[in-house]
């Protein structure tokens, strides 16, 4: 996540992930990472099956990951390129086709040569053995990787945070966004004897050998890697569940065992939140794989059906209210926003980390949505004009494609506000939910991409929405409504808007659809203009 508007961020205004730098020079090594490059545009993974196994004292780790894939065109003795970031080492790989020398190491890739003649639709496994110490997060979940430290008993407490880094920060994968495993994963987590490993998905065995535990949890569903986390520490369990859209919704709650009634407590809010998202977004996107939150040794981050919780047990962001309103100390940020991602992030994936806004803009705006139904409509109006406070304006929100790169962190703030803005346009909400609703029915399970959801939302709207996406996503500016008022004729018109910037605007019962030039409106009554600060536009008043 990112840099300064919002989640995860930090007060003082750091959030998750690596912000786009201007003038940066991506080089070979960052084209291998963000691109779906000729070591992988032929193959499709379908399934991960993996065991991780920490050791406290040493920082280490050692496992496997047996890669399941499909073969998506024909091709003869390819390259298979296979992500893991050093200083991880590979100790072994076993392939079920023909390989004609050893695995060749560079950086961070491992390339693997074939020899074969393969056609379209075959299914083939790459099995890699790896051990090593991992990256060490200094700043998780802001920085990537793995968490050694201890609970407040002094019990080892472990997990790893990679959504910027990388999956193979730690794990061999296919780390790109835009393939997923398409029947989900199998991970056994071991552990010493006295902990406990919780994963994603549900748990299907547990199991004592050589005074060790081993948990093996299930995924069933379509995972994004960065979503891949084992958790490991003093945890107890409890479980609810929740009648939803789609029937009983298992709801699964994972936490250090002096935090089990102060949980109990507070995640009494994963209810009225279903409901909200529902209600908004459709169905939860996993109910094969249940709901859960994880007590985590760092503020949170939207892990699929392993969501990792760790906001203190208190309302708002750490205690505050990101907002500035007041309005979000009525709720827990970590539980609303990182439930969000299961919809944006999660159910509907970028296919490119420069296009991250689409996790983080709508899922920026579900905290909006969910205040609406959980308080009411002057409320969320209220939190959603704050957010715009946040908005920094620094680079663009969409980053640089095929690099790993990510854009503004204002695809937080400003993306939410644009998503509000693009709702008053719409001025039906029965419409506006129904295009929330289809975008996660209708991308269900998907990798998408900037185009794709552009259009979508043009379509289903009935309104072009190109420049609005153009002038917030593309451009570091805000359009700026100039205007003046000399009795019952207002003259107004914008500035620092995008060429043919089609944004019309509401205000009691006129609508206006300024452009670049002054245009001039005969009002019903001399009384001053007051425009609403649902839109994403800052209101000038001039002289006549």
């Amino acid at each position: 996540m990112k840099k300064f508007s919002y989640p995860l961020l930090l007060v003082s205004g750091l959030a998750f992930g690596q912000f786009f730098e201007k003038g940066k020079t991506f080089t070979k090594q960052d084209t291998l990472k963000g691109s779906n490059t000729e070591f992988r545009n032929f193959w499709d993974v379908k399934k991960y099956e993996l065991s991780v196994e920490p050791n406290f004292q040493q920082k280490s780790i050692v496992g496997n990951n047996k890669i399941s894939f499909e073969i998506t065109k024909d091709i003869s003795n390819p390259v298979f390129q296979i992500d893991l970031q050093q200083p991880m080492k590979v100790d072994v790989v076993q392939c079920n086709f023909p390989t004609p020398k050893p695995f060749k190491r560079e950086g961070d890739f491992i390339f693997i040569s074939s020899h074969k003649n393969f056609k379209k639709g075959e299914k083939y496994t790459i099995d890699i053995g790896y051990s090593g110490n991992p990256t060490i997060a200094k700043r998780a979940p802001w920085d990537g990787g793995w968490i050694f430290t201890k609970d407040e008993k002094g019990n080892p407490w472990m997990s790893v945070a990679d959504e910027g880094i990388g999956a193979s920060v730690w794990l061999p994968t296919k780390d790109i966004w835009s393939d997923e495993p398409d029947n989900g994963i199998i991970m056994k987590i071991i552990t010493p004897k006295d902990l406990v490993g919780v994963g994603n998905g549900r748990l299907i065995s547990k199991k004592t050998e050589n005074n060790k535990n081993i948990f093996t949890w299930e995924v069933k569903n379509p995972i994004n890697a960065y979503s891949i986390i084992p958790n490991i520490g003093k945890y107890v369990n409890f479980k609810d569940s929740y009648t939803g859209e789609k029937g009983k919704l298992d709801l699964d709650y994972w936490v250090i065992d002096y935090n089990l009634e102060k949980a109990k407590k507070q995640f009494q809010q994963v209810k009225p939140m279903l409901k909200a998202f529902e209600y908004w977004f459709g169905p939860y996107p996993f109910y094969e794989d249940s709901y859960k939150l994880v007590d985590s040794p760092h503020l949170g981050m939207e892990h699929q059906s392993n969501i990792a919780y760790g906001n203190g047990y208190q309302n708002g962001y750490l205690g505050g209210d990101l907002s500035g309103t007041g309005v979000g100390l009525n709720w827990d940020f970590i539980i609303i926003h990182e439930s969000g991602h299961e919809w944006f992030a999660n159910n509907i994936t970028a296919k490119d980390q420069a296009d991250m806004w689409i996790h983080e803009a709508f899922t920026n705006y579900s905290e909006v949505l969910f205040t609406e139904n959980y308080m009411d409509k002057k409320s969320a109006d209220m939190y959603a004009q704050g957010i715009q406070n946040n908005i920094e304006n620094d680079v663009p929100i969409i980053g640089k494609y095929g690099v790993r790169n990510e854009g503004s962190g204002d695809m937080y703030a400003k993306g939410a506000s644009m998503v509000h803005t693009m709702r008053q346009i719409i001025n039906d909400d029965a419409k506006f939910r129904q295009i929330l609703r289809g975008l996660n029915k209708d991308f269900y399970h998907q990798t998408v991409t900037t185009e794709q959801v552009e259009k979508y939302i043009s379509e289903k709207a009935g309104f072009d929405f190109t420049t609005i996406f153009n002038q917030y996503l593309r451009t570091t500016d805000v359009p700026v409504l100039e205007y003046a008022q000399k009795g019952t004729e207002l003259k107004f018109r914008f500035v620092n808007g995008v060429k043919n910037l089609n944004l019309p605007i509401r205000f009691g019962e006129y609508t206006i659809s300024p452009s670049e030039s002054w245009q001039t409106l005969k009002l019903k009554n001399s009384n001053p203009v007051e425009f609403s600060k649902n839109y994403c536009v800052r209101c000038n008043k001039v002289q006549w």
